[in-house]
């Protein structure tokens, strides 16, 4: 059990909520360029790329996608195609959540208001909240933000927003590289990690661990 009563439960959306859908749509896109064999290497070297283009100054969300497909072409010497780009930030809005996450948000969504910090363009999220099935108190995007996780910038901005303290929420992610080791630095002592097999569990940074986000509303008393 968390014992504790959080003004705001706050998510990360893409890979926490909604299933991240980016691999597949490249891996589709690069079929006739990369081996099947490297392919899982061209993938994990694309993500390198995202992670180091949102640690700079601000971008728009198609850039962070077009100039991180770019670099990782050029580090294994294939062709970029501007379409490529293109077809993979026009493939976001139509993911859709894990079917471990309706029925839990809804059952949060009872008690507890629930808002979203995600590393988005405000008119790409929309589609993907809709299809989470819940009401959220508000949704809060990079955008906005003018800045991405881990940037210690998105989540004061957020916080900002809600006016309220990092002891006064529970910070929920299957990421800790993108959310929970930041959320660890700003002190928001009450987080939940997702753990979906996209990182390894680091429990040095302090918090209750869940397979499925299912497992939720039990931990908190519902």
């Amino acid at each position: 059990m968390i014992d504790f009563q959080p003004k705001y439960i706050t998510f990360d959306c893409y890979g926490t909520l909604t299933a991240f859908g980016m691999s597949a749509v490249t891996r589709g896109l690069f079929a006739d360029r990369i081996d099947a064999d490297q392919m899982e290497d061209f993938l994990d070297d694309f993500e390198a790329y995202r992670i180091d283009e949102v640690l700079g100054a601000y971008q728009v969300y198609p850039d962070v996608i077009k100039n991180a497909l770019k670099r990782a072409c050029a580090l294994w010497k294939v062709e970029y195609r501007d379409t490529d780009g293109e077809q993979i930030v026009a493939s976001v809005p139509t993911w859709g959540p894990h079917p471990d996450v309706p029925d839990a948000l809804r059952t949060l969504a009872g008690s507890y208001p629930l808002v979203i910090l995600s590393n988005a363009a405000d008119d790409q999220i929309g589609g993907n909240v809709e299809k989470l099935g819940a009401p959220f108190h508000a949704v809060y995007t990079a955008e906005q933000a003018r800045a991405y996780k881990p940037r210690l910038q998105a989540f004061e901005y957020m916080l900002d927003q809600l006016d309220c303290g990092p002891d006064e929420i529970l910070h929920v992610s299957s990421s800790l590289r993108y959310d929970l080791i930041p959320a660890h630095d700003l002190r928001i002592a009450n987080k939940v990690y997702v753990n979906r097999g996209y990182e390894p569990s680091v429990p040095y940074y302090g918090y209750h661990e869940v397979k499925v986000l299912s497992e939720l509303p039990a931990l908190l008393g519902l």
